[in-house]
């Protein structure tokens, strides 16, 4: 437990944590955005973060930063056990974790893309491969824009593309809808466990229904729409259907209401509750090793007897969790079971 006013480096510690996964971490950020002062020899990284990671009676040692390039570009570099790696994705065989962040209470209230990242990140613990995939389609819809709107429209060059956001985009949906299947089913036998109301969840867009409709044919129904909507995408500047507009519907089981339609407490009791339910899952398929949880000002946000249900789930889980709050009060009843630390202007102080 991180525990110290506003400014004092409390966030920046779960975000170094984050970063030693697959992504951008809990902000999102450029990895540029995470400098604070930079080196004067331009080939040092200008920021690294590593750790040792014990998981199952072996340890792991890895590592990422952000390095200069030989042409002044900037690069992140990831090292796993000494060797270079080929992407933070290969971060995620080593180590899950999943976050709540203060930005993510307003994730109903908001536009599908927060969203989408937040059902993309945990599918990410289930199945590291994902990130790679989600790469591929981007990258693939990019060129096929850059060819919709310059030129030329080679038939043959738009074809070879949109097979490639076919491939990857049908693995993108089948992906999530595993990963919400996956959940749905450990929200229904949680139930109104721990004091947090049960959710369900869905994913909602052309894409999806098209690949749950035709199943073994999808690959091909994608590309069909993909060759269909070239003017249109053309004329608009964007890729009008795809896994990329996609959406996650959440609902309050008992409540039978969606969660954007909730209360501010309610729509926070409810990303509490599929943390939860994602991290028991993520538990039980890895033999009993829990995720690396990230909770940033969580407490704050729940009244007292779903804050102490959430500690009790946590020690349940045998998870290692950090928690950031202002005040320390919020973790009285955690003393003799937690480490609470004392932060104030970057410094850390162990509270007894």
């Amino acid at each position: 437990m991180l525990a110290g006013p506003n400014g004092a480096g409390k966030t920046n510690v779960l975000d170094a944590l984050s970063l030693l996964a697959p992504g951008r971490g809990l902000r999102g950020a450029k990895l540029s955005e995470h400098i604070r002062k930079g080196p004067s020899a331009p080939s040092e990284a200008l920021w690294a973060v590593a750790a040792s990671v014990a998981r199952g009676g072996e340890t792991y040692e890895i590592g990422t930063g952000l390095a200069i390039g030989p042409g002044g570009g900037e690069r992140r570099v990831v090292r796993l056990n000494g060797v270079a790696a080929a992407s933070s994705a290969d971060l995620g065989d080593v180590v899950q974790m999943t976050w709540l962040t203060p930005a993510m209470d307003r994730l109903f209230a908001e536009g599908a893309s927060g969203r989408r990242k937040f059902i993309d990140r945990l599918v990410l613990g289930f199945d590291p491969a994902h990130g790679r995939r989600a790469v591929r389609y981007e990258t693939a819809m990019r060129e096929r824009a850059k060819l919709l709107k310059f030129g030329p429209r080679d038939p043959m060059w738009l074809d070879g593309l949109e097979k490639e956001m076919a491939e990857a985009g049908t693995a993108l949906v089948v992906a999530r809808a595993k990963t919400v299947a996956r959940l749905n089913a450990m929200l229904a036998e949680r139930g109104e466990a721990g004091a947090f109301p049960c959710a369900q969840l869905a994913m909602e867009g052309d894409t999806d229904v098209a690949v749950a409709e035709f199943g073994p044919d999808a690959e091909s129904k994608l590309r069909e729409i993909f060759a269909r909507t070239r003017i249109a995408d053309a004329e608009s500047g964007h890729t009008t259907s795809g896994p990329h507009r996609s959406d996650l519907a959440v609902r309050h089981v008992v409540k039978r209401a969606d969660a954007r339609e909730c209360s501010t407490g309610e729509q926070k009791a409810l990303l509490v509750s599929i943390i939860l339910a994602d991290a028991w899952e993520l538990s039980r398929a890895r033999d009993g090793k829990a995720p690396l949880l990230l909770l940033d000002e969580v407490a704050a946000h729940l009244d007292g007897r779903r804050r102490a249900a959430l500690f009790e789930e946590i020690l349940a889980l045998g998870a290692q969790a950090w928690m950031t709050g202002t005040d320390h009060s919020l973790f009285e009843s955690l003393a003799g079971r937690a480490d609470v630390f004392a932060v104030d202007n970057g410094r850390f102080g162990l509270k007894d």
